[in-house]
């Protein structure tokens, strides 16, 4: 018993820790000038190319880790097509808003997601508007604005950019939503991985040829540095296994509340890592309600899903007897 719960911790300050990493890693490969690498859309590219590879191999070729089945044409086409191309919006304007804003005010704009998930998911049908939920959407949406009028030195095309990633992030998951809901296919993420990372790269090709690729040409950034880049993508690899094992030996829930630790943890470290990192009062309290707001939305969605699932099980006893 004590082993499994250490392990768990351990699981979960593994994601903590190469969440976290990640973050700083893209940061230095965009802005350093060591790396010579300032092209989030080529850099998204690399992963998803890597991901689709080393997925490939531990499935089919080693056969480590097993593909779940179910997946048909219809389903790829009506959801891991849409899932794939807003995963690759969301990295890359992700990725391009590092160029402009610093990592601690690109995090705190990150918590305005459950308001475009919510926003996005009554559109679609899949979440009913009520008084609580619009309270605690008016929370985030304050403590975001508070944030980013403490924010010195401001960027609206790093803003732009960043949102516009919420925007991709908050679709991708209507759309996982609805592929679990309506479709009623669930895959793990090495299975999920599998089939959107090649449908990610080609969504990321397309516009690098029209965008960066005669830039790179130009500036002869071929010759980068081939390890650094990949242990980049290998550390993104592993990033997407961590939470894999975080949600197979916890839950969905434990996912979140150390997404919000790992953001705090982001926030703080990026002011003391870069120099363009000025921390304010204003910026630290704002962040401070909208985290407030965001744990009050984990709550109610965890709230919902036992509610769900005990109606469910109500429901199976009654049909036994």
């Amino acid at each position: 018993m004590l082993k499994e719960q250490v392990l768990t911790y351990a699981y979960i300050l593994l994601y903590i820790g190469l969440s976290s990493g990640q973050i700083f890693f893209n940061k230095w490969v965009l802005s350093s000038k060591e790396i010579n690498f300032p092209y989030p859309l080529g850099l998204t590219l690399l992963h998803m190319v890597f991901s689709s590879v080393l997925c490939f191999v531990l499935t089919k070729v080693f056969k480590i880790m097993k593909v779940e089945e179910g997946m048909t044409t219809e389903i790829y086409a009506t959801s891991v097509i849409p899932i794939g191309a807003m995963f690759a919006m969301t990295l890359w304007l992700g990725n391009t808003a590092y160029l402009y804003i610093s990592v601690a005010f690109a995090q705190m704009l990150k918590a305005i997601m459950p308001v475009a998930v919510f926003i996005l998911g009554v559109a679609a049908g899949l979440e009913v508007m009520s008084c609580r939920m619009l309270l605690i959407m008016s929370m985030i949406s304050f403590g975001v604005l508070v944030a980013s009028y403490g924010e010195i030195n401001i960027s609206w095309i790093g803003v732009v950019y960043q949102m516009g990633g919420v925007v991709g992030e908050a679709l991708r998951l209507i759309f996982m939503e609805i592929l679990v809901k309506r479709k009623g296919l669930k895959l793990n993420p090495i299975s999920l991985m599998y089939y959107v990372s090649p449908c990610s790269a080609i969504c990321l090709f397309i516009p690098w040829i029209f965008l960066e690729k005669s830039k790179m040409e130009a500036h002869g950034t071929w010759n980068f540095q081939p390890l650094v880049l990949t242990l980049n993508s290998l550390c993104t690899f592993a990033l997407n296994l961590s939470v894999f094992l975080v949600i197979s030996h916890t839950s969905a829930l434990t996912i979140r509340v150390a997404g919000v630790v790992k953001d705090w943890v982001v926030v703080l470290l990026s002011a003391l890592l870069f120099a363009d990192t000025k921390l304010t009062v204003i910026n630290l309290f704002g962040y401070g309600i909208a985290i407030a707001g965001v744990a009050a939305y984990n709550n109610l969605k965890l709230k919902k899903e036992a509610s769900r699932v005990s109606v469910d099980d109500s429901q199976l006893a009654q049909s036994e007897t």
